[in-house]
């Protein structure tokens, strides 16, 4: 799957600002180079079909069996044995001559600093090891996925290292020249190894991670099929990141894959499709998504038309930045291969007359790509209007409850049809703008 800049930030994949994001929700791993690892997945999920399904089962897998992730293995592990590795290239001559002579207690006593660096580092190295062999144990299981397999057979041969096992053995009552002899040893030998073993347990403990979120929230694996034929159907999927989420429904078909969606600002629209984006994107990194059931073909990509900016150092207006999204939007739905395409409130950038007709034209022009699942939103309800005989295209919108006393509020439940609520002017009354530029204060 193939996503830009702009549709993970529209889907608060990642965030810039410090605030809850995907990332930072499903981020379970135990080390900060597995959350190097989930980032880079996320970055660049699977791109097709076999692999995102192998991907999915090794989540699976660890869904059901996280008991088995090696709890040895702390960040502080992995960061000491980075600075001990760093420092390999620099270290020139073996331990030899008086010093090692000397017995433990001597070496407390007269050279402490380096007995106590020596001792601590090589603790975690072989901390390290010993949870590089728990994952290895594994490979007595019956079933165990394909890729998984491949990786753990990786981690056992690089464990016949000759130096694996007098490092794991390491305890209190090793003497100062064995682990001086081991210190050595480990750098000049075992830096290739280390880094090689990192590569394997980073993406494990990213995997590890998705497979904790999902058992942690109570989320749903999707059944994720081939790319054609198209469907996307779901069924209470709700948006990962809100506290009091409303659940939705939706199904589109291979005669019918074009959503149009109207209804008031701040009725639910964007929430909607924001919902929409994420699990989408969740179900194609292979972990569990927010929702009772939810059924998808493998996309190429997910497209979002939701917060265009402007670019005033290259003089360019809004509305042409939202003009070069969507050309970028076309040349992407000219591959053959379905994409998610989220479109919210397009065209907000122009005049009202301009916007209807360029809604207009552009929902023409999308009806010639029907291998793509689509929803806009507008809150030009003539435009919908305009195409409410076409079979090719579903019709939903949130609904508004308004009051006799002028007051509203908002379901976020979604309906068949078309809106035609218009409470613009209610919101300035309710919230005094009106009074204001008259001189009057409701609040005073």
């Amino acid at each position: 799957m193939q996503n830009d800049i702009i549709t993970l930030n529209d889907l608060s994949i990642f965030t810039a600002d410090g605030s809850e994001s995907v990332f930072t929700l499903i981020d379970k791993t135990s080390t900060q180079v597995g959350r190097e690892m989930l980032r880079k997945h996320l970055q660049n999920p699977p791109n097709d079909y076999n692999q995102l399904i192998q991907n999915q089962d090794i989540i699976k897998f660890w869904h059901q069996n996280l008991d088995l992730w090696p709890k040895i293995i702390l960040n502080g592990t992995i960061v000491m044995l980075e600075k001990f590795f760093e420092s390999a290239d620099s270290i020139s001559a073996p331990p030899h001559g008086f010093t090692l002579l000397f017995n433990s207690y001597f070496q407390k006593l007269f050279n402490k600093d380096e007995y106590f660096l020596i001792r601590f580092t090589l603790s975690h190295l072989s901390d390290f090891l010993k949870g590089c062999r728990e994952l290895t144990n594994i490979l007595n299981m019956s079933e165990i996925p394909i890729l998984l397999q491949k990786d753990l057979l990786i981690l056992k041969e690089e464990l016949k290292h000759h130096l694996a096992e007098p490092i794991i053995n390491v305890s209190n009552n090793t003497g100062y020249a064995e682990l001086a002899t081991l210190n050595y040893k480990a750098r000049r030998e075992m830096k290739n190894m280390f880094i090689r073993l990192i590569n394997i347990y980073s993406k494990l403990d990213a995997l590890q991670a998705m497979a904790r979120a999902t058992k942690e929230y109570n989320w749903e694996f999707p059944d994720i099929r081939p790319a054609f034929p198209v469907c996307f159907q779901t069924e209470d999927l709700t948006h990962p990141l809100l506290p009091k989420p409303i659940g939705y429904q939706l199904s589109f078909n291979d005669n019918c894959k074009f959503l149009v969606l109207t209804g008031a600002n701040m009725s639910g629209k964007t929430t909607f499709m924001r919902s929409l984006g994420v699990a989408a994107f969740m179900a194609h990194i292979g972990m569990g998504v927010a929702a009772k059931k939810l059924k998808i073909s493998f996309l190429q990509g997910i497209i979002t038309n939701m917060h265009i900016q402007d670019n005033i150092l290259k003089g360019e207006s809004y509305f042409f930045a939202e003009v070069q999204r969507m050309k970028q939007t076309a040349k992407k739905l000219l591959q053959h291969e379905p994409h998610l395409v989220l479109m919210d409130e397009l065209f907000k950038g122009t005049n009202v007359h301009d916007a209807y007709e360029c809604t207009k034209v552009v929902i023409e022009g999308l009806l010639y790509h029907p291998d793509h699942l689509m929803i806009l939103s507008t809150h030009l309800y003539e435009v919908a209007q305009q195409f409410i005989d076409n079979e090719s295209i579903q019709f939903s919108y949130f609904t508004t409850l308004l009051n006799e006393d002028d007051s509203y509020r908002f379901t976020y439940k979604i309906q068949k049809g078309i809106s035609n609520d218009r409470i613009g002017y209610r919101i300035l009354q309710k919230e005094g703008i009106i009074q204001l530029l008259k001189g009057k204060d409701k609040d005073i």
